[in-house]
């Protein structure tokens, strides 16, 4: 069977160096806020070019907690792409706001001219998703934010590493939220999440939000003391989790290169049939979290790819406007016809970077027999 995902394999190659990293850890005694967490949160953010980042504890977390900076009241609203995954909403409503979605474009990224329509006296927010490996088109959304005076929060949960225009992601917005989740680029063992912004008092207060809303920087009579300067939540990363990510942080860039490279070789091998594949878009660079493709056929291709043993998964097969936890929650929304559209249509293949070339080439091999069937 060629998995979708395996982390097993990456284990097996690297298990020696982070089990010992891990004893180091545990033998210091400390299992939250304490060295490895400080530095992994320094070494983040050094890395991706922003002055401040703070870890907490999911890729969701990270959301909720900047659109809290927001204070959003009942009927403020916050945009975002119709085909995102559940967290994006989920961190919009238990923030207090209500969901705008915009429909997606052929790259499968929010329509930036469609964005202005949806914009009211009630838009507090724009979160643009930077789907599948590639970042949104900023520059425009940053002149649209900019001109009706809205906050940008970036979802990048599946985007790390990539560039627009030069720009890392999660750096042109006031906040960058991105995911640890074990599928993602850098994935840990366990689940986590990361806030990156150049906002020091947006900084101060993320900080305090992910711990109780306890005062840890600025100084006064209840800095460090259990009093909660605002509602806050508990949104913590672990010393572990911090000991795993600071190892394979240095190791990223060789990841996201052999994800590029696999890609490349999809693109190649896959570029004479009728599926529509990913395209790297003018002034970006795509990390390929996901090598996700089109076809009208795609549940049959996919179950005919699963009895050779391949497996794919569909990312995300309902847009957030059909799903019966939103759909009265986000209501007269139309003009989602693409987001649709793709839903029905779309699948990945595997993809990471411990997936061989000759695994690839099988995969492509038995799809385009299919494809010729079909």
């Amino acid at each position: 069977m060629i998995k979708f995902w395996s982390y097993e394999r990456e284990f097996k190659k690297y298990h020696r160096s982070i089990i010992n990293n891990i004893k180091n850890t545990l033998n210091k005694g400390n299992i939250f806020f304490s060295n490895e967490i400080n530095s992994f949160e320094k070494e983040f953010t050094k890395k991706y070019k922003a002055k401040y980042g703070i870890a907490v504890g999911s890729g969701t977390d990270a959301l909720l907690i900047s659109l809290k900076t927001l204070n959003l009241k009942t009927g403020d609203e916050v945009i975002t792409a119709a085909n995102t995954a559940i967290p994006t909403i989920s961190a919009i409503v238990n923030a207090g706001g209500t969901p705008r979605l915009v429909d997606i474009g052929e790259d499968y990224l929010i329509n930036v001219k469609k964005i202005k329509k949806e914009i009211s006296k009630k838009t507090k927010a724009i979160i643009p998703v930077h789907l599948y490996g590639q970042m949104c088109k900023m520059e425009e959304i940053i002149k649209i934010a900019k001109k009706n005076k809205l906050i940008i929060i970036e979802d990048c949960a599946q985007s790390q590493g990539a560039k627009y225009k030069g720009k890392f992601s999660g750096t042109m917005g006031k906040f960058g939220c991105f995911s640890f989740y074990p599928t993602k680029i850098l994935g840990t063992y366990g689940d986590g999440g990361f806030i990156l912004t150049n906002d020091y008092n947006a900084y101060k207060q993320i900080k305090r939000i992910r711990f109780y809303g306890i005062e840890t920087i600025e100084k006064n009579k209840f800095k460090d003391k259990y009093y909660a300067n605002e509602n806050g939540l508990n949104s913590r990363l672990d010393e572990i989790q911090a000991t795993i990510l600071r190892f394979k942080l240095r190791k990223v860039d060789d990841f996201i290169k052999k994800r590029r490279d696999l890609a490349k070789l999809y693109i190649k091998k896959l570029s004479s049939t009728n599926l529509r594949l990913p395209r790297e878009n003018l002034n970006c660079k795509h990390v390929f979290h996901l090598f996700t493709v089109f076809h009208r056929q795609s549940e049959k291709i996919k179950k005919k790819l699963l009895k050779e043993k391949i497996q794919t998964r569909s990312i995300y097969p309902y847009p957030i406007h059909k799903m019966k936890a939103y759909s009265k929650i986000i209501k007269n929304q139309k003009n989602l016809k693409n987001s649709e559209k793709k839903s029905k249509g779309i699948f990945s293949l595997p993809l990471y970077p411990e997936l061989k070339h000759s695994e690839v080439n099988t995969i492509c091999n038995k799809l385009i027999k299919i494809l010729k069937r079909s």
